[in-house]
């Protein structure tokens, strides 16, 4: 049976984000492979070092990881000793990530990787373009 003319893959949202996705996540494996980072743990870095201090909730909500996910990649960063842990003076149930000096140094390279990833990402778009599409972006997250 012929699916033809009711449903045409190629311009499909779902289609076109995870091609996009395929050739963004391609740019910043080969930006990071110096950093030995993922995107998920230079997120991490990145809003950690906003925040000075954070816990691993508050971590997971900033960076759209869910609990399981930002524990493994908290684990991974401290087993780097990229992070440093303490107890929330406030709730002593609650630990506070911050970053270490080594986590400090690591971040202030890679964000020239963040930074060169997002230009050659989007590359095939004029600035216009670029802030219409981050725009748009915005609002279906």
């Amino acid at each position: 049976m012929s699916n033809q003319g009711k449903y045409v893959l190629e311009p499909q949202i779902g289609h076109l984000l995870r091609r996009a996705h395929q050739r963004a996540s391609a740019i910043f494996k080969a930006n990071f492979a110096a950093h030995d980072l993922t995107p998920t743990q230079f997120a991490s870095l990145v809003k950690i070092a906003d925040q000075g201090e954070v816990s691993q909730n508050l971590l997971g909500r900033l960076t759209a990881m869910d609990p399981a996910t930002v524990k493994g990649v908290i684990g991974r960063l401290h087993g780097r000793k990229l992070l440093a842990r303490k107890l929330d003076t406030d709730d002593r149930r609650r630990t506070l990530w911050r970053l270490t000096a080594a986590g400090r140094k690591l971040l202030s390279k890679a964000i020239t990787a963040g930074l060169t990833t997002s230009d050659q990402t989007l590359a095939p778009l004029n600035a216009k373009e670029r802030k219409t599409l981050q725009k748009l972006l915005s609002r279906l997250t």
